[in-house]
């Protein structure tokens, strides 16, 4: 498996991709009860291939990435041969926390109103590993898919 196993609930949420996936695998719905009571390894076979597709689909269309913490957050943007990241670090006492979806205007007050200060910082380069190996990692570690980039957009505008 390459990524992880869907849990329960997301399979029964799959339910109808899930019989689509068995049934091009030639599964019927007789044989699937058939190797639940009497296979359990195909079961878990069977589960852990559909859900690398369901997971290789979803990262396949990832383009953005945010990962925060309460005084840094790190902004992906994954291409085909390289990711690029932009990172905002706060720096000094403040009660802004990025991890809180405030408004730019709400952040700007937060931060005029302490001693703390902005780093922005960026980097760039080439996948270690499978893009979408990498981008599931970085999913793991707690990075939430940005539909539209707005965020890094944002960032990127900012440091030319």
């Amino acid at each position: 498996m390459k990524y992880r196993r869907l849990s329960s609930k997301e399979l029964q949420e799959l339910q109808s991709e899930f019989v689509t996936f068995l049934a091009s695998n030639q599964v019927t719905a007789q044989d699937w009860e058939k190797i639940k009571e009497n296979s359990p390894e195909r079961v878990e076979s069977l589960i852990g291939l559909f859900s690398d597709i369901v997971f290789d689909k979803i990262l396949k269309q990832v383009m953005y990435l945010e990962l925060k913490s309460p005084n840094e957050m790190r902004l992906f943007q994954l291409f085909k041969e390289k990711i690029e990241m932009i990172g905002l670090r706060l720096e000094g006492e403040s009660n802004l926390d990025f991890t809180q979806n405030l408004a730019p205007a709400q952040m700007m007050q937060e931060l005029q109103q302490s001693d703390a200060k902005l780093q922005l910082y960026t980097a760039e380069r080439s996948y270690k590993k499978e893009r979408n190996s990498e981008a599931f990692e970085l999913m793991q570690q707690g990075a939430l898919i940005s539909k539209d980039g707005a965020l890094f957009k944002t960032l990127n505008a900012l440091k030319k």
